[in-house]
């Protein structure tokens, strides 16, 4: 698995204050937790540091990128319920074999795996889409039921405007396109803190 974020997009999301050591740690906790599934083993008894912010409740996703950069597998939780490293952990399982979008992962795609770490700051519900803004703000849209969630950085690889990104998180609920214009769509913001 590739330990760097190939491709970053400089001025994509938002710092959270993590450090260097501390987005390492968590790189290292989704690869462990990714190889002991893949490969059935147990995961290490050795424990990285954990500091404070790594112990936050935050939301967080585990995206999985081949090495031509196609995505794997992406899967997430939007609100912090479990420390940041577990969450993390228990993320990386989830993208790397529960994504209904693909197969389980296999042995032999380990050594080619990318991995692209979000963490989430909690969603702000807005009412102007004209405070979104594109690189810092992933959407959620909620209406009934049906809701709908695309990171920060979707918008910025796609080449999306705001309508487009607000057009194709509604799509992601299940929603007509245009669903965004209507009072009952609940629309919500939020930011990441990419690696």
């Amino acid at each position: 698995m590739d330990s760097g974020s190939r491709g970053k997009r400089e001025g994509v999301g938002i710092d959270l204050g993590l450090s260097a050591e501390e987005k390492e740690t968590l790189r290292q906790i989704a690869q462990a937790a990714i190889r002991s599934r893949c490969l059935k083993v147990p995961m290490t008894t050795e424990t990285p540091a954990l500091t404070p912010k790594l112990e936050e409740l935050r939301g967080a996703f585990v995206c999985l990128k081949e090495k031509d950069g196609q995505l794997r597998g992406c899967i997430g939780m939007i609100e912090g319920r479990a420390p940041l490293h577990q969450t993390i952990r228990d993320m990386a399982v989830q993208a790397a074999f529960a994504d209904p979008r693909f197969c389980p992962l296999e042995p032999g795609e380990l050594d080619g795996l990318q991995l692209e770490i979000s963490v989430l700051t909690p969603l702000e519900r807005i009412q102007d889409v004209e405070s979104i803004h594109i690189g810092t703000h992933g959407l959620c849209l909620r209406r009934g039921y049906q809701s709908g969630l695309l990171l920060p950085q979707v918008a910025v690889e796609q080449g999306w405007e705001r309508e487009e990104f607000l057009q194709w998180t509604c799509r992601k609920a299940g929603l007509p396109a245009q669903a965004w214009k209507e009072s009952e769509t609940e629309i919500y913001v939020f930011s990441a803190d990419i690696f």
